[in-house]
C-alpha cells in the first residue's frame, strides 16, 4: 500500500518557506506512537485545530532494518483514522528517534538507517528533488508565516551521525539503581568523548539555518537538551555538543529559541536559566511530549524542572499557542493529556527569548 498525504504538504516538504502568509499560532507536537496500540489521543489532538503538527520521533516502533517491516509500521499509522483526519486539515512534519531509525539507542553504526531512511522519506512523500534526499539523515527545515511572525521549525537528526556514548559497568549501574531507585539510565557524561551529536555536515547547516530571518524558533531534538541528571539518552551525554549547540545558539544572534523533545515516555518542561551551562542570554525551554501512547511515570531527577511538579506520565501531546496580536506576542508552552486538559504549562513571551544586550 502506498502511503499518501495531502498534496498540500507533500509539495512544502524539502522547502525552506512556508505553507502560506497565515501566522501560525497553534502548533500541536508529540513522540512515542506504538502502532500496535490503541491511540485516542489524536481525538484530542484534533479538537486543538492545530496549524501545524511535529513529530518528535518514535513516531513508530518498528525496530527493524527489514524494509517491508518498517513500511508496514508507518501503514499501521497511516490507518489510525484520527492521525488520519490530522493530515486531512493540516500539515504534519517531523524527525526520527532510535525506534523509527530502526534501533533501540542507535547512532551512526547501525547498518539498517538507510532501510529506516527510505521509509520515512516515503511516508512523508518527501519529495524526489528535495535536498534532505540527497545527503545523510532526515534534518530539515521549515519556515511558515508573513514577516514579523516569522515561526522556524529546524527538525535536528539526532541518529544518523551519533557516535558512541559512554556506559556504566552493568554492575556500577546496578548499584546506582538501588541508590537513586530505578528511573536511573546507564549512561555518563562523557567529558572527554569526540563523538559527534550532528555530523560535520549537520552542524554546518544547522549554523546557516540559525541566521535565517525567523521570530519564533522551535528546534526539534528526538533527545532531550536541557536536562542533565537522568542517565538515559540525551544532550548532556556528550557535554561538549550540548556546549556547541547553546553557543552556536549564541553567536549565530539566533533569538526565539524554544527546544521540543520527546523520547522520555513521560513528559517534562525544562528551562535553562541565564548564562548556565554556556546558554545564550536568555532563557532556554525545552518541552518534552512524550509519549502518545506509549507512558509510565517516571521520578527522573531534573534541575532545570520548569515547575515544582512532577513530570507527567501519561499519555500526552504538547500544544504551543501564540499570540501575535500582543505588542511583546505571549508564547504558552502545554502539555495536555489524553482528553486534552492542559496538565503542565509553562508560559513566556517573544521579549524574554532575546539575549539582554540586544
Amino acid at each position: 500500500m502506498k502511503i499518501l498525504l495531502p498534496v498540500f504538504l507533500s509539495l512544502t516538504l524539502g522547502n525552506s518557506v512556508g505553507l502560506s502568509e497565515e501566522p501560525f499560532s497553534r502548533i500541536a507536537f508529540g513522540s512515542c506512537a506504538n502502532e500496535n496500540r490503541p491511540q485516542p489521543i489524536w481525538d484530542a489532538i484534533n479538537r486543538t485545530k492545530p496549524q501545524l503538527f511535529i513529530f518528535g520521533g518514535d513516531n513508530v516502533y518498528a525496530d527493524s532494518a527489514d524494509p517491508e517491516k518498517l513500511r508496514e509500521s508507518y501503514e499501521q499509522l497511516a490507518a489510525e483514522p484520527g492521525f488520519s483526519k490530522l493530515r486531512k486539515d493540516c500539515p504534519v512534519i517531523g524527525t526520527w528517534d532510535d525506534h523509527d531509525f530502526g534501533k533501540n539507542d542507535g547512532g551512526e553504526e547501525w547498518e539498517g538507517k538507510q532501510a529506516a531512511k527510505d521509509a520515512f522519506m516515503e511516508f512523508f512523500e518527501t519529495p524526489n528533488n528535495s535536498p534532505v534526499r540527497d545527503r545523510g539523515g532526515v534534518y530539515d527545515a521549515k519556515i511558515f508565516g508573513p514577516e514579523g511572525q516569522r515561526v522556524q521549525v529546524i527538525l535536528l537528526d539526532t541518529r544518523w551521525f551519533r557516535g558512541p556514548l559512554e556506559r556504566m559497568e552493568k554492575e556500577a549501574w546496578k548499584e546506582l539503581r538501588r541508590e537513586k531507585g530505578k528511573w536511573q539510565g546507564p549512561y555518563l557524561p562523557a567529558e572527554n568523548s569526540d563523538s559527534s551529536m550532528l555530523g560535520d555536515e549537520q552542524w554546518e547547516w544547522l549554523a546557516a539555518e540559525l541566521k535565517k530571518p525567523a521570530d519564533l524558533r522551535l528546534i526539534v531534538s528526538s533527545i532531550q537538551v536541557v536536562p542533565v541528571d537522568h542517565g538515559w539518552e540525551k544532550w548532556g551525554n556528550l557535554p561538549k555538543e550540548r556546549k556547541k549547540l547553546f553557543e552556536l545558539i549564541r553567536d549565530t544572534g539566533a533569538t526565539g529559541v524554544i527546544f521540543l523533545s520527546g523520547d522520555r515516555h513521560t513528559a517534562d518542561i525544562s528551562m535553562l536559566p541565564l548564562e548556565t551551562d554556556g546558554s545564550p542570554a536568555y532563557p532556554l525551554y525545552d518541552v518534552t511530549a512524550s509519549g502518545l501512547n506509549q507512558n509510565g511515570f517516571s521520578q527522573e531527577e531534573n534541575r532545570y524542572r520548569a515547575q515544582q511538579m512532577d513530570p507527567f506520565g501519561k499519555s500526552n501531546f504538547g500544544l504551543i499557542e501564540v499570540d501575535w496580536s500582543q505588542e511583546d506576542p505571549s508564547i504558552d508552552l502545554q502539555i495536555r493529556d489524553e482528553d486534552g486538559n492542559v496538565v503542565r504549562e509553562a508560559k513566556t513571551t517573544l521579549g524574554q527569548l532575546k539575549r539582554c544586550n540586544l
